[in-house]
């Protein structure tokens, strides 16, 4: 982890939105930085559908390097309906992919928050989404996406599920730990009366919690859980579970935030970090500049906590997104009564409200 004197942040806006909502970010890092006497080297390199135009790769070997010596990565998303069509390796997500292995980035935090003033911007009732905050905790390097064999014909697919002890040991670890700093409860998702994978994952998140007996802990299966994410979030504080359920989990839990444009995330290895907002390039919004920038913003939070270990720059942050927010500042994600505000606007109305704190 980087200390408090200097940050080296390797920037990846990548594509669509991206180039839009990372300056945002950058610009509230900046204010921090000021505040904190923190000293910023950023280097800014493309990545992705961009950098697949301009050097025919998604991520070259000299950016992956740059990420290898930088003490985080900031990264926008990659992508767009021009490289629907294309084969996998050639697909501008294969860089994003990449990256986490290459790095090590084993965890994947998403924090899921119904800020006050914007209760009634979700689909659910206002009393269903009242209070909920939780932090999932999803595995990001092993499962189904990356293990072998994969293989398809005309009339046959495979992908196998893998997962050994060390690979669940290390994630749940953090969870348990997470946990203690906020409302000591962890509830991990699997398939256990199905999967044997789970049956694993089960065994050994049991055997970490001994280790935490001041946590509790409960297991779902991930089918119940999916409906009761939907119905009683408030009662949920950390949620651990495997690469794939918690991709669609927490895809899931976006609406209790009211938009995509409100969700930060981090993934983070033994060494390095990378930080991203959970939405992806919107091409139907891109270059009119009206994407909501709070993810991005959101997730200059989660790096000074978890890079930074500066928890009072983090909540800095997060009590200027909620000024922002309480004085009725809204992108046109969010459904607004009157004018939606524009990428600027918001981001100013955040700025505003960070300078003015004492």
């Amino acid at each position: 982890m980087a200390d408090m004197g200097t940050l080296k942040l390797l920037v990846l806006p990548g594509d669509g939105v991206g180039v839009e909502v990372i300056p945002a970010a950058i610009k509230v890092l900046q204010v921090c930085a000021a505040k904190y006497s923190l000293s910023l080297e950023i280097h800014q390199e493309l990545v992705g559908g961009i950098s697949i135009k301009t050097h025919g790769v998604g991520l070259r070997d000299s950016v992956l390097e740059q990420a290898r010596s930088s003490d985080a990565v900031l990264l926008g998303c990659v992508g767009g309906p021009e490289w629907e069509e294309e084969a996998p390796a050639r697909r501008p997500e294969r860089a994003l992919l990449t990256l986490r292995k290459e790095l090590g980035l084993f965890a994947n935090l998403r924090p899921i928050y119904a800020w006050p003033a914007l209760e009634d911007s979700s689909p659910l009732k206002r009393s269903v989404v009242k209070g909920t905050d939780i932090l999932f905790f999803r595995e990001l390097t092993g499962g189904i996406y990356f293990a072998q064999p994969k293989h398809r014909d005309k009339d046959r697919a495979v992908d196998t599920e893998l997962y050994t002890r060390q690979e669940i040991d290390r994630i749940a670890r953090l969870a348990f730990q997470a946990a203690k700093r906020r409302r000591k409860k962890v509830t991990s998702v699997d398939k256990s009366n199905i999967l044997e994978t789970s049956k694993l994952w089960r065994d050994v998140v049991t055997e970490v919690h001994q280790e935490y007996t001041d946590v509790v802990l409960e297991h779902r299966l991930v089918d119940s859980f999916a409906m009761q994410l939907m119905t009683t979030p408030s009662t949920f504080d950390v949620v651990l579970t495997n690469n794939m359920f918690g991709d669609i989990l927490t895809d899931e839990a976006a609406v209790i935030a009211g938009s995509l444009g409100m969700l930060p995330s981090a993934s983070l290895g033994s060494r390095s970090a990378l930080y991203e907002p959970v939405h992806g390039t919107a091409p139907d919004i891109a270059g009119r500049g009206i994407a909501n920038p709070i993810a991005s913003i959101a997730c200059i939070t989660m790096l000074f906590e978890y890079t930074l270990n500066n928890t009072t720059a983090a909540s800095g942050i997060q009590r200027a997104i909620g000024a922002a927010l309480d004085h009725g500042h809204r992108t046109a994600d969010l459904h607004p009564t009157g004018r939606p505000a524009s990428t600027e606007e918001m981001t100013e109305a955040i700025l505003q409200s960070l300078r003015s704190q004492n």
